[in-house]
């Protein structure tokens, strides 16, 4: 399940309920520490949790975000500040090391960022940020990482080691990512490493088009034959030429699960999993976004963002999965 990361304006809203921190500690199983992290919107929150809050103080999910043009500058102002601060906290802590030393690997043996995350048992977006150098990694995560690399825990340590002590790590630990667009290279050759071969590695993107776009009704509406655009994926998705991208309704429904800018990106091949947010094929053009939840009981169903409804289905090749949340 893909986890958020925003200023949030969910203190003001419990506060307008009538709600405690501990209740809303109490709804989602954390600690009062965790709830107040939340509310300062440096701790995660998944697509679910999120569902969770908003149906508890009783209003909508997008109440939740805050917006660049909103009444409360200083709150997004803190937000930034505070990312700054572990950014650079990161760098001095050794996070970025280890961020870069993983990618470096994975790259080195083809594995993907999503198989990588599904072999360690992460969501793609935990192990997103621990490439990144943005998340800690405790003994058991670091083990479970090690072993999706095929390596124990202390050879990957070990590994890491000697490549940042060769200096391959250098250009990895300094590379930013683009805007909206988190970049994963894949296909590195053996240290040390030469930035020409990296500024090569950089060029292997993958530009997949916007096809899909809301309608004046507010349904999401996909013309194959016309693309209104593209947004660059990371070479990870390059094995799959089917790919298209989803622009969601900047209001309206939609809106109410992620910021207006944000494009999914969909692809008709991968195979669906528990949790996967994907699309749902009403028709020929239209699609729907849902999230796929599978039952020991009941078998797969579905939750309609749109609809706020859940139903069963039997027939997924009318779901697509989304591989890739971006925002323009």
């Amino acid at each position: 399940m893909e986890e958020i990361v925003f200023p949030n304006q969910i203190r003001m809203m419990r506060r307008v309920a009538g709600k405690s921190m501990q209740d809303i500690a109490d709804l989602l199983r954390l600690s009062i520490s965790a709830i107040s992290k939340i509310e300062k919107g440096y701790r995660r929150l998944n697509v679910n949790q999120l569902q969770q809050v908003a149906t508890f103080i009783d209003c909508p999910v997008s109440a939740l975000f805050v917006a660049e043009g909103s009444a409360q500058p200083e709150v997004i102002q803190a937000w930034k500040e505070e990312q700054g601060r572990r950014h650079k906290m990161n760098v001095g802590g050794g996070l970025k090391t280890l961020g870069a030393g993983l990618r470096y690997l994975r790259g080195q043996k083809k594995i993907t960022l999503s198989h990588l995350a599904e072999g360690a048992h992460m969501t793609l977006s935990v192990y997103h940020r621990i490439e990144m150098g943005q998340r800690e990694v405790d003994e058991q995560a670091f083990a479970a990482i090690a072993g999706a690399l095929g390596m124990t825990a202390s050879d990957l340590q070990k590994r890491i080691y000697e490549l940042d002590m060769s200096g391959a790590l250098e250009d990895l630990k300094n590379s930013e990512t683009r805007t909206g667009v988190n970049l994963f290279k894949g296909g590195y050759n053996d240290m040390p490493i030469s930035r020409l071969m990296l500024r090569r590695a950089e060029d292997q993107e993958v530009t997949v088009p916007i096809e899909a776009l809301p309608g004046q009704d507010g349904k999401l509406y996909r013309d194959k034959a016309h693309s209104v655009g593209a947004v660059v994926c990371p070479s990870t998705l390059a094995n799959d030429p089917g790919l298209y991208a989803v622009r969601l309704a900047s209001r309206g429904s939609f809106a109410n699960v992620l910021p207006p800018s944000s494009v999914l990106v969909v692809s008709p091949t991968m195979p669906l999993r528990e949790g996967d947010m994907a699309v749902k094929l009403n028709n020929d053009n239209e699609l729907e976004v849902v999230r796929a939840h599978k039952d020991a009981v009941a078998g797969w169903e579905i939750y309609s963002f749109a609809k706020n409804t859940t139903e069963r289905i039997s027939d997924l090749s009318k779901l697509q999965r989304v591989v890739w949340i971006a925002l323009l």
